[in-house]
């Protein structure tokens, strides 16, 4: 994107997310009226045009709406999912300022957004195994390449006797026999 208009480093992926609001998921409407001429309205302005594109990149279930010199003082109106409206006057205020308040009232704490990135890593690596409700894959034996988790040792050195039940593992030991024939066995 070449680098052209007005202050066009706010519209690099870079500046767009050092946004700190995230909002909570209740939050599914902003609205933003302000006037495009005055002093009362030069916070409101400055948030419309350095904030508000980063709290779209970081809330993109959020819709914002943008209403210019509709009402004589500026303010925001946040419409929650349970049909409440929580009203957010921004008259004579700083863009950081409104920034700073709309993340004390509506935004997500620091220790939950470090709870939900942990949840998304754990769930999201590939090193995890177990169920599927949980975990990509289930065994090592799903990944390509990979050998299977158990070691395959000959039927008549192994000190126990095969039985047709498996265990929560059994892909290994029916892919062991499959691709090395019946004499061989997987063992834990």
């Amino acid at each position: 994107m070449p680098m052209k208009g007005r202050f066009p480093i706010r519209r690099t992926l870079e500046y767009l997310q050092k946004g700190e609001v995230v909002l909570k998921n209740r939050v599914k409407i902003l609205t933003v009226n302000y006037n495009t001429h005055g002093q009362l309205s030069e916070g409101a302005r400055k948030f419309v045009f350095f904030n508000v594109p980063q709290i779209q990149y970081k809330n993109p279930w959020v819709q914002i709406m943008m209403f210019k010199n509709m009402t004589p003082s500026p303010f925001l109106k946040f419409y929650l999912d349970d049909g409440e409206q929580v009203l957010v006057d921004v008259e004579g205020k700083d863009h950081k300022q409104i920034t700073q308040h709309v993340k004390n009232i509506l935004g997500k704490t620091d220790e939950v957004l470090q709870a939900e990135a942990l949840a998304r890593m754990e769930a999201a690596n590939p090193a995890n195994f177990g169920p599927k409700k949980y975990c990509l894959k289930e065994c090592i034996c799903e990944v390509e390449g990979q050998e299977s988790g158990r070691s395959v040792v000959e039927r008549r050195m192994a000190s126990f006797r095969y039985t047709s039940t498996f265990t929560s593992l059994e892909c290994c030991v029916v892919r062991n026999r499959q691709s090395l024939g019946a004499g061989y066995i997987g063992i834990l």
